[in-house]
């Protein structure tokens, strides 16, 4: 993949695939550190024990209609290429959580993309899942919480024009402010 935003969006994507209702998206740098943390938690159905340790392997997938799953193992990727890491924890019946840690100093570290139309795109495409999506940069950070938000919103849809446009150019000022 060539970004980050296109990882974030795959991983969601397998999220509610797997009957997640809500979605926590974390990304999180810590410039002294030289760390950029992305975390994708779901509530969805989780996986066995014996397939969380084959996940990372690009032939490991649920899939029926193709033999590969490379979501996964090419976050791991990205994430190695770094110096970084990617761990994988899920549940049965309770979800996932994938966590990816990047070293963005390196000169592999891929650029961040369109995070902001990422998030659009997952709320647009399903609107009845709760979506909480945070992003930090050392001691700023800014969270988008779209139960909270339906809940202020009362009977106009989520993913209406308006509302979409609304929280799009709130993720684009905030993420500017933030400088992530």
């Amino acid at each position: 993949m060539e970004d980050i935003s296109l990882h974030v969006l795959d991983i969601a994507e397998n999220s509610l695939a797997s009957g997640a209702t809500l979605i926590t998206i974390s990304i999180a740098e810590k410039t002294e550190e030289d760390s950029f943390i992305v975390s994708i938690e779901d509530n969805g159905t989780g996986m066995p024990e014996e397939f969380v340790k084959n996940v990372l392997d690009p032939f490991c997938t649920t899939r029926t209609t193709r033999k590969a799953g490379l979501g996964l193992s090419l976050l791991a990727q990205s994430a190695r290429e770094t110096g970084g890491d990617i761990t994988v924890r899920s549940v049965t019946g309770k979800g996932t959580l994938v966590r990816a840690v990047f070293h963005p100093s390196h000169i592999d570290m891929k650029p961040n993309g369109n995070i902001p139309a990422t998030i659009i795109t997952l709320i647009t495409g399903n609107p009845q899942v709760d979506f909480i999506f945070t992003c930090s940069k050392n001691n700023r950070a800014y969270t988008l919480d779209t139960k909270l938000l339906r809940q202020a919103l009362e009977d106009v849809p989520i993913n209406t024009m308006d509302v979409l446009s609304a929280i799009k150019n709130d993720l684009i000022e905030a993420l500017h402010d933030i400088s992530l």
